[in-house]
Parts: C-alpha cells; sequence; structure tokens
C-alpha cells in the first residue's frame, strides 16, 4: 500500500511517499479501506518536534514513522473481538490519538473503540474532518465544561476547526454563542450560529465580555490571561494549548474558575454523539480544502500557516 513517511524530524520535504505492507490488526481492531483524512495543526507539530515523535508515536525498531490520526473509510477486515461493525461498513474516527496511528496511508488498523459509523448524510471528506478537531470541540465543551442550555459561551479563533465545530455543539446544547476572529470571518462565524462576533483586531474582548460562563481558548501565550477577565465568578475556563500554573493559575483561582486544559482522547463514544448530531444536521463540518493523497506535504504547509478556515482534507 502507498503511504506517506516521516523520513525524519522536520519540514514538510521530510514527508515521503512510499510502498509499504499492509498493517495486521489485532483482535480488537478494524482495518479501514481510508477514503479521507484529515490534517490537523498537530501534524505539523509532530513533524518538526523529535521529543514529541519518540515520546508519542514511539515507533518499533525498523518500522517507519507515520503521522496522521483522522481516518474516514470502508471496513475491509475484522478482528476476532469487534462485535460493532462488518465489513463494508462506512466508518470514521480519531484513532489511537496521540499514538503511532499511521493515518497518512491507504490502510489503517484502528481500535473498534475508537470508531463510529458515518452516517449516510455525511460524506467521507466532511467525516473525516469532524474527528479530532470535532473531538475537541465536544470534550471541551461537554466533558469539560459541561454547558447548559442558557450559558453565554465565548470561543476565540471560531473560523478554525476546532472554534467552527463549537460554535455548534454549544448552540445544539442551547448556549448563547460569541465568536471572535477576524474581520474576514465574521460573516462565516455567524452563519455556523454564533450570535455575537467580536473583532479581536479592533476590540478587546475581555472589555466587550466579562461574564461568560464559559470561554473555549486556543490560543498560545498569555491570551489566556485576557480570557480569565472574560469569564465570570465560579465560571469554567477550557484551554487548548496554555497550562495553568504561575500567574495564570493564581488569577483563575482568585475568581473561583473552574479551569481545565483539554487532553483530547480517542472515544468511540464521542464520536457516536459526533456522528448522530451529523446524521441530524446539527453539526456540519466546513472544509475549505481538498488535497491529494501525494500532496499532504502541501495539505500540511497550508495548515501550518495558521489561516485555515474550518478543515483541510486530504482524499484518496
Amino acid at each position: 500500500m502507498k503511504a506517506i513517511i516521516l523520513s525524519e524530524n522536520g519540514g514538510t520535504d521530510k514527508l515521503i511517499l512510499k510502498e509499504i505492507s499492509k498493517p495486521l490488526i489485532a483482535p480488537n481492531e478494524v482495518l479501514i479501506a481510508t477514503k479521507a483524512i484529515s490534517i490537523n495543526p498537530v501534524d505539523g507539530f509532530a513533524r518538526t518536534n523529535e521529543v514529541y515523535t519518540k515520546k508519542k508515536l514511539m515507533p518499533l525498531p525498523g518500522e517507519e514513522m507515520i503521522l496522521g490520526w483522522d481516518v474516514a473509510g470502508t471496513v475491509v477486515e475484522t478482528g476476532s473481538e469487534v462485535t460493532d461493525f462488518k465489513n463494508g461498513d462506512e466508518v470514521f474516527g480519531m484513532v489511537k490519538f496521540p499514538g503511532h496511528a499511521k493515518g497518512y496511508a491507504e490502510y489503517v488498523a484502528a481500535p473498534a473503540g475508537h470508531l463510529a459509523k458515518k452516517p449516510a448524510n455525511t460524506s467521507f471528506n466532511d467525516a473525516a474532518a469532524a474527528t479530532l478537531a470535532a473531538l475537541t470541540a465536544w470534550q471541551g465543551l461537554v466533558t469539560y465544561a459541561k454547558v447548559q442550555p442558557g450559558d453565554k459561551v465565548l470561543i476565540h479563533a471560531a473560523a478554525g476547526g476546532v472554534g467552527h465545530y463549537a460554535i455548534q455543539i454549544a448552540k445544539h446544547f442551547g448556549a448563547y454563542v460569541i465568536g471572535t476572529g477576524s474581520a474576514a470571518s465574521k460573516d462565516f462565524i455567524l452563519s455556523q450560529g454564533a450570535d455575537e462576533f467580536i473583532d479581536y483586531t479592533l476590540e478587546k474582548f475581555e472589555e466587550k465580555v466579562q461574564d461568560a460562563d464559559i470561554v473555549l481558548d486556543s490560543i498560545y501565550g498569555d491570551h489566556i490571561l485576557r480570557s480569565i477577565n472574560a469569564v465570570k465568578r465560579g465560571g469554567r475556563l477550557v484551554s487548548l494549548l496554555a497550562f495553568f500554573e504561575g500567574e495564570i493559575a493564581e488569577k483563575a483561582k482568585a475568581k473561583e474558575l473552574l479551569t481545565y486544559r483539554i487532553a483530547v482522547e480517542s472515544n468511540g463514544n464521542d464520536m457516536k454523539q459526533i456522528a448522530k448530531l451529523m446524521a441530524d444536521g446539527e453539526l456540519k463540518s466546513y472544509v475549505s480544502e481538498v488535497y491529494s493523497f501525494e500532496d499532504i506535504p502541501k495539505a500540511q504547509d497550508k495548515v501550518d500557516g495558521g489561516k485555515s478556515r474550518g478543515k483541510v482534507v486530504v482524499e484518496l
């Protein structure tokens, strides 16, 4: 089969197309014939970070290192312990994250417990998109923050992969949603269901919002300190990237905030919830660009630029 291997840590020139053997599946796994792959910022981070790849991917001696966790495709083989899926089922999921899932390949061995059946009304591209990013939004808002009807939710980078799913999920639960972004993203953010838009280039969000029940912050650096000011006392603050330590922890404690740093996990039950929302038409993927399998380096370059709207997908 074809796979895109990472020959060594570095730039996208280190992503090499190569012919390798199909993976063998464990008793609790299925073999997926891949139809689409989603690209995430963590893919580029892993590509450039040797510590991460050695610690998280842990390839066996002589084993090729292959990035990628988000897949959608058709089951072509099932392990002896698998009861939920059969050959021919169309499935999607975030596989073995943050381990060595080897998603950039024509065939992927995936634990059945990490997958859901693809809704009939959803394309493979849209399903692949709604994996890591949608799970991050779901787990951040539902698992951690326990979003409730009537909550005021502030979502940063609302036009991005996580952000556009977060808007829709929060609205599904009856929240009032405010999204931040650039002026060029205003119409898109409002089209996803946001009730208000804040242009972060012109306005200080913490001056406009100081009573949020939940803030979902996906920005690097001390941005989280500004988000603390936007949450009401006793509210919930969810971070994708910042750690709650030092000054950040002290200020959050002073406001009696419940704080969470998302450690997104592969979870088939959560994927099934996402699949149901998609089947019901309450959650939709926005795929801004589609690349061919051979152009995965170009797809990573696009995502690395940090300006992608919605999701970038690779189709096979």
